[in-house]
């Protein structure tokens, strides 16, 4: 076969000039627009679970723990108030008295409320309608304890000790029926108010994602400047600030949500403890009115971190488009003239 002459030699096409500069920025490219793609998703994904544990703790849980505290006080403290009117001869005139009447009013209304915010599902109802059908039996007994046997103090002490163990009795009573209720609304509160392992990886691999699209984009403006002749790119650096931003802001409001949330869960753990604090009911209660109101207004979202999400969500369509357009321009502009 004939050598090649040096005019056939010169025909031979050239590899196109500035392809591995090509292929390196396709190469960022890539990388910044996947990268950010994950990162986002999981970063919206993750913020937005956060938040929704703080809404169901401040729309339920939080209510719901309250209701029970404060159902199982006014109960006892009903039953200490009938009590004391027939220690002071009160129920001969007007029964078990006003404020007998005021407390199991007010466990009434809580019963009814529980049933719209309690956190333990459908065996959270069934011991709701349990305990309701206790109270009825409770009232019968306690209302003719107080009203029909004034003058029958053997009678009356069978009616009221009747009506103590409907109240008390281990087990099957209304307030060991609501005390089951109230832990396994605890250990829901737990399990929203603390951020899981699943949580956590999800924070960790969106923080590392960016973390990786930072250090691209401050390589593809190294590149764009040694091998393109570009000083900067405004592109890729409004991208690398939106990404600095990203990290930042959302991981910012996500640690003042769990602070908040840690010490909600704090709070509700002193609330059923005051509930169970029976030497001065009256006192217990008020504790309980003054946490409460405390801890609602502990739990109101900020209006900046209500945004955030929005803002992430803008931001994390801004680190997808920016680099893209970004390289995109300069593989069009400085290609050819590349070393």
């Amino acid at each position: 076969m004939p050598r090649p002459t040096r005019r056939t030699r010169t025909l031979r096409p050239r590899r196109p000039s500035g392809s591995r500069t090509r292929r390196l920025l396709e190469l960022h490219l890539v990388v910044l627009v996947v990268t950010a793609i994950v990162s986002t998703t999981l970063l919206l994904a993750s913020y937005r679970e956060v938040q929704n544990s703080a809404g169901e703790l401040r729309t339920h849980g939080a209510p719901a723990v309250q209701g029970v505290s404060a159902t199982q006080l006014a109960l006892l403290r009903a039953h200490q108030e009938a009590e004391a009117s027939v220690r002071e001869g009160i129920d001969n005139v007007i029964g078990a008295g006003a404020r007998y009447e005021n407390q199991l009013s007010a466990a009434d209304q809580g019963l009814s409320r529980l049933s719209d915010v309690q956190i333990d599902g459908e065996r959270g109802r069934g011991v709701l309608k349990t305990v309701n059908g206790l109270l009825t039996s409770y009232s019968s007994s306690m209302t003719p304890g107080s009203v029909k046997y004034v003058d029958d103090d053997l009678m009356q002490r069978e009616k009221f000790e009747e009506a103590e163990r409907i109240l008390r009795r281990r087990g099957t009573g209304v307030v060991p029926r609501l005390d089951v209720l109230q832990q396994h609304q605890m250990q829901r509160v737990g399990r929203v108010s603390s951020m899981g392992a699943l949580q956590q990886t999800g924070w960790a691999a969106a923080e590392l994602g960016l973390l990786v699209m930072a250090l691209t984009s401050l390589s593809a403006l190294w590149v764009l400047r040694v091998r393109c002749g570009r000083s900067q790119d405004p592109w890729l650096l409004l991208a690398l600030l939106a990404t600095v931003a990203l990290a930042v802001v959302p991981l910012w409001a996500t640690t003042a949500t769990q602070v908040r949330l840690d010490t909600a869960r704090e709070r509700l753990v002193e609330i059923e403890a005051r509930a169970h604090d029976t030497h001065d009911l009256a006192a217990s209660q008020q504790d309980v009115i003054e946490k409460s109101t405390a801890l609602r207004g502990g739990l109101a979202a900020q209006r900046w971190q209500s945004w955030t999400y929005y803002g992430a969500l803008g931001g994390g369509a801004l680190i997808v488009l920016l680099p893209a357009v970004g390289i995109c321009r300069r593989l069009n502009a400085d290609y050819w003239r590349a070393g």
